[in-house]
């Protein structure tokens, strides 16, 4: 059967602008879902073999069965398996139990809570704390046909340059141009191919957003014409905190036109982050959203033609109000002696200051004349600000293509954005949720997506980034970033370096069937990179694989992410040809049966899967993306 889908009201909603096509409302609630509205709960039974598919970009696995999520976008670099909350929130699931197949979108811009089989190991619960929301029910005989459906009501995915397809080097460190030159020069010395260096805060003039620091970059058009004469696009960080200085022409038009976010006495909200006190733009006020959106102006009119929005869930470092509640009670506790419970509430104190609810619930948003309790429209914040930056590019930069993704996101971003998933660690444990994130992300129509390859915080290793490289080259967004203070882990920086370099030349050759892929499955609403069940669905073995993937339509991916591994093992869904890559010139094919098998695979080596009837297109490599010939390529067969 075609697909179905039919739209449920409860209560007074919140216009999300997540989906773009008009539903009406049915009476009654969503098949299979039980709705209590004095609990303001709605709830399902999950059989043994129901797997949970959704939810974007979180922890554990593609499968979300046996966990707690709360969809309430957070600032926390600690993803770890205990968490509950990433900087996402993409309130779309999907249950498969082999047979019969339902998706579920709660179209709500608070806090929601799901419990996948955690507290009833049967049953998936969705709560709220208030009960406004919309919520889509999409029935059809397929996983693929319910996340096609979901992808064609909430609009097109966006579709980027294709020079933000190749490989992008970034640090938060880089203080000036001489720095920026560097890293070209060295890659460049080394034949490893680079189309993006980022930029992150330290540009900034005292960590003011749209500004550049003259002293750091002088003559800044011209640095970037510069490095775009040698196919280089400088991309910098945008945050959302405007900082409070008389005389900065972005607070005081802020300021004047009544742009910022207030507290419920009418004055502004005055809150921390990188420049110290700072307001938040009110970007879920259309006129604030405009006023922002064309700051970016700024920077283009510089040359400028690529953006990453951060700290943008909003991130808080502190406010006053919190800051004073800890320093009287510290005082408290001065001079005395604490035992294990005093401590604990030392510590409490502590990581009470950033992020803090209470802060999430002190300002509020002017909606176009319905004032809004922040807390309650949360994850629409970062939604509006890559919503304010998109549309300011149709309105300011017509027929100009620019790079656009953002570390907080909601459904609807997805139109103007890509994604990356924040800060992480440099941990093979990180390069394994990365491969895991991909698909559930690829369902909620975040295409353009991928992780900080290496790990951001931490020290990565020479293996980790190896290993990690291996599986980027297959994510559209393709980024090394780093965080200050930790191994610096620029390519050239490593003994292999010709194995770096061979392994950057591979995805350029495999950048027309990426590019291809990509664009195909953002104009047919489709993924991009799907798990292995949802093509081979009635595979029970393919059901319960999580670290292989499906990359466009011809390819199966297997990457290794357990250190000191010299191999690993694969399943088969059907007999495929094995293809060892050591570089786009350098590798080796076989012909494997479906089944398990295991493969051996050197540090420098991919494994990719070619599907019966398919292809594998491999253009000559280049060292841009621009010099890269996609009409001559040469094929590897099925």
């Amino acid at each position: 059967m075609a697909a179905d889908i039919k739209r449920f009201r409860y209560g007074d909603p919140i216009e999300t602008d997540a989906v773009t096509v008009g539903i009406p409302v049915s009476p009654g609630d969503p098949r299979g879902l039980k709705v209590d509205a004095n609990a303001k709960t709605m709830s399902c039974v999950m059989s043994e073999d129901t797997i949970v598919y959704g939810l974007g970009e979180t922890v554990r696995g593609i499968n979300k069965r046996g966990w707690l999520y709360k969809s309430f976008n957070a600032d926390d670099p600690h993803h770890e398996e205990g968490k509950n909350s990433l900087y996402a929130s993409q309130n779309f699931i999907l249950l498969d139990d082999g047979t019969d197949c339902i998706g579920y979108y709660f179209d709500h811009p608070g806090a929601v809570y799901f419990d996948i089989g955690y507290t009833d190991i049967d049953t998936c619960t969705v709560s709220f704390d208030d009960m406004d929301l919309y919520v889509y029910a999409i029935e059809g005989d397929t996983p693929l046909e319910i996340v096609r459906e979901f992808r064609r009501i909430i609009g097109t995915s966006y579709i980027p340059p294709k020079w933000a397809f190749g490989y992008g080097q970034s640090r938060w460190g880089y203080k000036c141009a001489k720095d920026i030159r560097e890293v070209a020069d060295k890659y460049d010395e080394l034949d490893i191919p680079i189309d993006m260096i980022y930029m992150d805060i330290d540009y900034m003039t005292d960590f003011k957003v749209f500004t550049v620091d003259p002293e750091k970059f002088p003559n800044t058009a011209d640095f970037v014409a510069e490095m775009k004469a040698r196919g280089i696009h400088v991309v910098p960080n945008t945050d959302p905190g405007v900082k409070i200085e008389p005389g900065y022409s972005v607070y005081e038009e802020g300021l004047s036109g009544g742009h910022f976010c207030k507290k419920e006495d009418g004055t502004e909200l005055v809150a921390a982050v990188w420049p110290g006190k700072i307001h938040f733009p009110d970007f879920l006020n259309s006129d604030a959203r405009r006023w922002f959106g064309d700051k970016y102006k700024v920077m283009t009119d510089l040359g400028i033609d690529g953006f990453w929005n951060d700290m943008n869930e909003p991130a808080i470092f502190y406010t006053d109000e919190i800051l004073n509640g800890v320093y009287e009670e510290l005082e408290e506790l001065k001079g005395r002696e604490m035992d294990i419970w005093g401590f604990f509430k030392f510590k409490e104190l502590m990581e009470s200051i950033d992020n803090n609810p209470e802060d999430y619930r002190r300002f509020y948003h002017d909606m176009d004349g319905r004032k809004v309790r922040h807390d309650k429209v949360h994850n629409l914040y970062s939604f509006n600000m890559t919503k304010a930056a998109g549309e300011a590019f149709k309105r300011n930069n017509p027929g100009q293509e620019i790079l656009l993704f953002s570390r907080a996101s909601f459904i609807g971003a997805h139109r103007y954005g890509g994604v990356w998933t924040g800060d992480n660690m440099s941990w093979w444990s990180h390069l394994l949720l990365n491969i895991k994130q991909m698909p559930s992300l690829n369902m909620t129509g975040f295409l353009y997506s991928g992780a900080d390859t290496g790990g951001f915080g931490a020290d990565t290793t020479e293996d980790l980034m190896m290993r990690w490289i291996e599986f980027s080259m297959f994510t559209p967004l393709f980024r090394n970033h780093s965080a200050l203070g930790t191994r610096e882990q620029e390519l050239y920086r490593f003994k292999r370096k010709e194995d770096f370099r061979h392994l950057i030349e591979l995805r350029y050759a495999l950048i027309p069937y990426i590019y291809d892929s990509f664009v195909k499955a953002a104009k047919e609403n489709d993924m991009y990179i799907k798990p292995l069940a949802f093509d081979y669905r009635s595979d029970q073995n393919c059901r319960d694989i999580e670290d292989q993937l499906l990359v466009g339509d011809s390819i199966m991916i297997a990457p290794v992410y357990e250190q000191n591994a010299k191999g690993r093992f694969v399943y088969l869904p059907e007999n495929m040809k094995f293809v060892r890559f050591r570089s786009a010139e350098d590798y080796d094919t076989e012909i494997l049966n479906k089944g398990t098998h295991h493969i051996d695979l050197a540090l420098n080596e991919v494994a990719v899967f070619i599907r019966p009837g398919h292809r594998l297109p491999l253009a000559k490599p280049a060292k841009r993306v621009g010099d890269i010939d996609f009409e001559n390529l040469k094929y590897i067969e099925g």
